[in-house]
């Protein structure tokens, strides 16, 4: 287990690696985006830049360097053209920044000269709370649904939850969020229409947390009692479960005893990895619910084309996505000892 969690840990770290780097170069065949705002900030900006690394300040012109991004006479009279570096400078910039001080550059527009890490840190305790519920209520249910399908196979109790899982299988995220808007925000007016302001009192703080909660759930739920009806159904069907019928078991000790402790070897590894996706957030409900989180961030560095916040984002859900398969892979072992014993046969 310590050679293969070695292997599984090396390898998502140069898994990391490729796709950062991929998405650097990418990001930077994107054009520049030049700021906005008054004249003391966008050289506020751009001398920020040069400090990074990033850009470079000559007292001329130089057709060398490519496009000119600004000029800028100061109060000394002396000028400043600005110019970008080379990809391939600014990338060794990047990663050196990255490795050294876990710099991942400053934001352009949504907050210009935060670096973009510490914007995203503010973001991240929402995205947790809005996540937190809908975990906390899917598992237990989506379990249960899930057991109660496999005990009653074939029957009305099975047809009709599979039948409901189907049918909220099928619909996108997207459609159930729209819907419960419409139907408990709009029509209704029970609900707020946006994610509650931090002014807000906190009843309506709470009613905020209601759309999310159920607009996360129905797919989990779905989810969850699927694969816990289809891997309890298989077990139940296996020999040693029946060997134990006939040393003098009840049905429901036999369940109890052998076959959910069996069952949920598979299904406990993706709770578990669930948990930490939660960080990930809920980038269409962030979005259309107006709730300032990760998911919703990426977006709106993705309109303003703040690239440095959108690769941070980037690799902060890269992140969440390895750590979650490597959690995922190294789980098995330690919930079923006999993962552990064949790999050392």
């Amino acid at each position: 287990m310590v050679k293969y969690t070695i292997q599984r840990l090396l390898l998502a770290v140069v898994t990391a690696f490729i796709i950062l780097t991929a998405t650097f170069f990418l990001m930077k065949t994107l054009p520049f985006e030049k700021p906005v705002g008054t004249t003391e900030a966008i050289y506020a900006f751009y001398q920020n830049q040069v400090r990074l690394g990033y850009l470079v300040d000559l007292p001329s012109l130089d057709e060398s360097m490519g496009e000119c991004l600004w000029t800028f006479t100061d109060s000394a009279k002396v000028v400043h053209n600005f110019y970008q570096k080379s990809s391939a400078e600014q990338y060794a910039v990047w990663i050196t920044g990255l490795l050294t001080r876990f710099n991942w550059g400053t934001s352009t527009f949504i907050s210009p000269n935060v670096d973009a890490m510490v914007i995203i840190g503010e973001r991240l305790p929402t995205t947790i709370k809005v996540n937190i519920w809908p975990a906390l209520i899917s598992v237990p249910l989506g379990i249960a649904l899930g057991i109660w399908a496999a005990l009653k196979k074939n029957k009305m109790t099975d047809h009709i939850i599979s039948t409901v899982v189907m049918i909220f299988t099928s619909v996108p995220s997207f459609i159930v969020i729209t819907l419960l808007m419409l139907w408990l925000c709009y029509q209704n007016r029970v609900l707020p229409s946006q994610w509650p302001s931090q002014n807000a009192d906190a009843f309506t703080k709470f009613k905020g947390y209601i759309i999310p909660t159920l607009a996360l759930s129905f797919g989990s739920i779905c989810s969850y009692c699927r694969f816990t009806r289809a891997e309890l159904t298989e077990v139940m069907s296996s020999d040693f479960l029946l060997l134990a019928r006939t040393k003098g078991l009840t049905r429901s000790q036999a369940i109890v005893r052998h076959a959910l402790k069996n069952a949920f070897v598979p299904i406990l590894p993706s709770i578990l990895a669930e948990i930490i996706g939660l960080l990930g957030g809920a980038m269409i409900l962030e979005q259309l619910y107006g709730i300032p989180g990760v998911g919703r961030l990426y977006v709106t560095a993705l309109n303003q084309k703040d690239y440095n916040v959108l690769m941070a984002d980037m690799g902060f859900y890269t992140l969440i996505g390895l750590i979650s398969g490597v959690f995922l892979d190294l789980s098995y072992g330690f919930i079923d000892p006999r993962i552990r014993m064949g790999a050392r046969k």
